[in-house]
């Protein structure tokens, strides 16, 4: 969770970028956003800490922003390669501490990684990904995939899972796996209204797994689905 120190920049204004600065404000965090359109940036100003309209490609116009004391910088630039490329390129040169690019196939993401890039994304892959675990798995609500076959599953407990308790399951014994946390819905009153709410909670051997709760687990993905085949 980014706390009130964190600071991040993106850079390009499109779509992807516009919805990166404003989930990142939204969580707390001091936001510099950055296009070479200045009606982009006069739309986005009022969302986000800073906004402005330069050359990302231009080593003095970041070097102007003190680009190399944010804790991240995104470059969400779609449509243009080769700006995409210079602009990673100046970063490093400016000893960014992290950067994370977008592409927008496997050709540009080995060029960026050959370059020196060492977190890029894929989304439209990353988020088919996603869109064919749930289709197989409809208990998976949703996923991220990690390194050498992990995952982080969030999903809704087999209805043998119902009713026993984290102690009785044994998921590490059992399946190599980990339960992270679990979000219960709870009954609270609101204005003396009774409301339902949901609550992360970090569980331990004696948590009861109820009907309406999600799983947050970690683990290799054949563990994961030999867990979620007990359903069937």
């Amino acid at each position: 969770m980014a706390n009130s120190t964190s600071k991040f920049a993106v850079i390009g204004m499109g779509q992807f970028g516009q919805a990166i600065v404003r989930k990142l404000t939204q969580r707390g965090a001091e936001v510099l956003a950055i296009d070479t359109d200045e009606q982009i940036i006069d739309d986005i100003a009022e969302e986000v800490a800073y906004a402005v309209a330069l050359d990302a490609t231009d080593p003095k116009a970041l070097a102007s922003q003190n680009i190399s004391d944010y804790d991240a910088v995104v470059i969400a630039i779609g449509n243009n390669f080769e700006q995409l490329t210079l602009c990673a390129v100046t970063l490093l040169e400016l000893e960014t501490k992290r950067i994370i690019a977008r592409a927008t196939g496997t050709v540009q993401k080995t060029i960026l990684e050959k370059i020196g890039i060492r977190e890029v994304l894929i989304p439209e892959s990353e988020v088919a990904t996603i869109v064919t675990e749930k289709l197989l798995n409809p208990s998976i609500v949703s996923y991220l995939e990690l390194p050498d076959d992990y995952r982080i599953a969030e999903l809704k407990p087999p209805e043998v899972a119902i009713g026993r308790t984290v102690g009785d399951l044994a998921l590490r014994d059992r399946y190599n796996l980990s339960l992270i946390t679990i979000t219960k819905e709870l009954e609270v009153i609101k204005n003396g209204r009774v409301i339902l709410e949901e609550h992360i909670d970090i569980p331990n051997s004696s948590t009861e797994i109820g009907e309406d709760d999600f799983m947050l687990i970690f683990g290799k993905q054949v563990d994961i689905e030999r867990f979620l085949e007990i359903n069937e």
